[in-house]
């Protein structure tokens, strides 16, 4: 994928849900997988001609599991983004002291409040994080399936605790696109150590939506197109 069509969907995502106003300061939660790094180089080329005028930088979660988070370091000075590495013991705790059986509940609350402590601190008044289509999706099949509910991730949203705007901009990017767009590029990913990684619910249903796509081969597309209309659904709202 070229950055003119990742940059398409980002604005179009923009437009759509209204997630960048003028003078925000956004921070890119940046863990080294596809889907972030594709993010942070949208970001970084969005800023240049966005109506609504933006800071940026990274931060960086280090879990403490021994992942290496070098590569970051001259991506983001070539993007020309400040980048700020958070050392945690979240990965110790969690596998080491709680053992935990399903770890990735806490793990996430953990990483994401490491994450609201340090926007608090520079400054930051946005968190991008880059959940795509396929994570999207994915959640509220999750949702329906093993709570019961109907309910989603949300293009934009605000922490209670911080006050923090929370957006998404590649909730219209399917996964096998930022993939594609890191391959293309040359951009290295930073290996995940996790011990839970590819052995979640979530790649339970990444195999139920390959199913129903065999069923129906438009299953993926009608599902998301409903999550990303408001007036099909009132899990999401425009504004």
């Amino acid at each position: 994928m070229k950055l003119q069509k990742l940059l398409s969907f980002v604005r179009r995502c923009d437009a759509d849900f209204k997630l960048i106003a003028a003078g925000d300061r956004v921070a890119v939660g940046l863990s080294g997988g596809k889907d972030s790094l594709a993010l942070l180089c949208a970001l970084a080329a969005y800023r240049r001609f966005c109506t609504n005028p933006f800071e940026l930088c990274a931060v960086t979660i280090d879990a403490g599991a021994g992942a290496d988070f070098a590569p970051l370091v001259p991506l983001c000075r070539d993007l020309d983004v400040p980048l700020h590495i958070v050392e945690t013991q979240i990965a110790p705790i969690v596998f080491e002291e709680r053992k935990e059986k399903n770890p990735c509940s806490l793990c996430a609350k953990m990483r994401r409040g490491a994450l609201d402590n340090k926007l608090v601190e520079l400054g930051y008044n946005t968190l991008a994080l880059g959940h795509n289509a396929d994570d999207m999706v994915e959640t509220f099949l999750l949702s329906m399936l093993y709570e019961g509910r109907l309910n989603t991730l949300a293009p934009k949203s605000y922490m209670d605790r911080t006050g923090i705007k929370l957006v998404r901009p590649l909730l219209y990017v399917r996964e096998k696109e930022t993939a594609a767009f890191v391959s293309e590029n040359g951009i290295s990913i930073i290996h995940n150590p996790c011990p839970a990684n590819g052995n979640t619910c979530r790649e339970t249903m990444k195999r139920l939506i390959d199913d129903m796509n065999a069923i129906t081969p438009t299953a993926f597309e009608r599902i998301h197109s409903a999550l990303t209309h408001p007036e099909r659904n009132n899990l999401i709202k425009s504004e």
